[in-house]
């Protein structure tokens, strides 16, 4: 296999997470090569409904809502210098998001995390909706819906037109993006990484692993632990429908287009990245009890993805102890903190000062964990 000549960053792992960082990377002056996998990848890019959101993260957790709160703040300037730079329209809409109840008691459980989180950040924004107030907002919301809770801050975006938009943006900045270039192996050695792929060998005096699962077989050969398993959601689209739901909920968000996507699905089945019966009727059962419309509305497609999702559910951002200048990252919220995957966590890849928020989600956390 030939070499190519080295960059200052490899950043294998094509997805939402690889592209943001390597779009991160080179409008900040870096040369930069991503290695993508393709399509036969365990792609959690495609397995999202777009959202851009804050509220109920970071439960117990307050770095993580600080983090997420960051991110979201972040996403319109990220937003416009995409379009900008590419002319891609990401879609987002940032008017605030939902939460939906069907019981007092869910409802009551909800405010309980919410409080606890304001109560760590003074600045953390949510009002809780009853009935008719949640109706001013949805006012095809059905009968068993008690109310519900609004963020200012959230909202969503086209996850494929991002995907769209940060590949044009890197290869406009001068990104290397390598598609069909699985990394097989990985070797160190005179200050340079070295990857292997059936498409060559790359090198580069840094090195960030982002590719999701595909961490869990790369991350070993540079002294870290991925810290990840696979976790399947389920997803369905509609056919489009007169525009009903302008503010997003995390299972349900209507697009610009007028689709319908449904999902939230959290499975444990291993590396099954197919779709259930069960799990289908589960997603639908519930958005139908929140819009009844829904009923007679028809279903176009339906899949399953894999998302990444460490421990206790959050980020991942860490250095190699035995090799300087290797990075993993990991996290199940690729799309929301896209914008500061691109910048703040771009400086300490760099060398610059971390952003605060993460030095809470380090491996050590994990490491503690085991000991005890």
């Amino acid at each position: 296999m030939s070499a190519s000549k080295a960059t200052d960053f490899l950043v294998v792992g094509g997805g939402v997470m690889g592209l943001s960082i390597g779009y991160g990377l080179a409008i900040a002056g870096e040369t930069v090569r991503v290695l993508d996998e393709g399509d036969i990848a365990f792609r959690a890019s495609r397995g999202n409904g777009g959202l851009i959101w804050v509220q109920g993260k970071g439960v117990g957790k307050p770095a993580y809502a600080s983090w997420t709160m960051a991110a979201v703040k972040r996403w319109p300037e990220f937003a416009a210098r995409l379009f900008d730079e590419t002319g891609v329209d990401v879609e987002l809409s940032q008017i605030g998001g939902l939460h939906i109840c069907l019981s007092d008691a869910e409802l009551a459980n909800r405010v309980k995390g919410m409080e606890s989180l304001r109560a760590a950040l003074d600045d953390y924004p949510y009002e809780v909706l009853d009935r008719a107030e949640l109706a001013k907002l949805c006012p095809m919301i059905g009968p068993e819906v008690v109310g519900g809770m609004f963020c200012p801050l959230d909202g969503h975006v086209s996850p494929l037109r991002l995907l769209r938009a940060l590949v044009a943006g890197f290869k406009k900045a001068g990104g290397l993006l390598m598609v069909d270039a699985a990394a097989t192996e990985i070797s160190h050695g005179q200050g340079l990484f070295t990857v292997k792929t059936k498409r060559g060998e790359f090198s580069a005096t840094r090195i960030v692993l982002a590719s999701g699962l595909g961490n869990l077989a790369l991350a070993p050969q540079l002294g870290m632990n991925a810290h990840v398993e696979p976790i399947r959601g389920q997803m369905l689209v509609t056919e489009r429908v007169q525009p009903f739901l302008r503010h997003p909920w995390h299972a349900i968000r209507q697009t610009r287009e007028g689709v319908v996507q449904l999902g939230a699905s959290k499975e444990d089945v291993g590396f099954d990245d197919g779709t259930s019966l069960d799990g289908l009727a589960a997603i639908t059962q519930r958005a139908i009890r929140c819009f009844p419309l829904l009923a007679q509305v028809n279903v176009v497609r339906s899949w399953g993805a894999l998302r990444p999702m460490t421990p206790d559910g959050y980020p991942l951002y860490q250095q190699s102890a035995t090799h300087r200048g290797a990075f993993a990252v990991n996290c199940h919220s690729g799309i929301t903190l896209a914008s500061e995957h691109a910048g703040g966590l771009v400086d300490w890849l760099r060398g610059r000062v971390a952003p605060a928020a993460i030095s809470e989600f380090n491996e050590e956390r994990f490491n503690v964990q085991t000991a005890q």
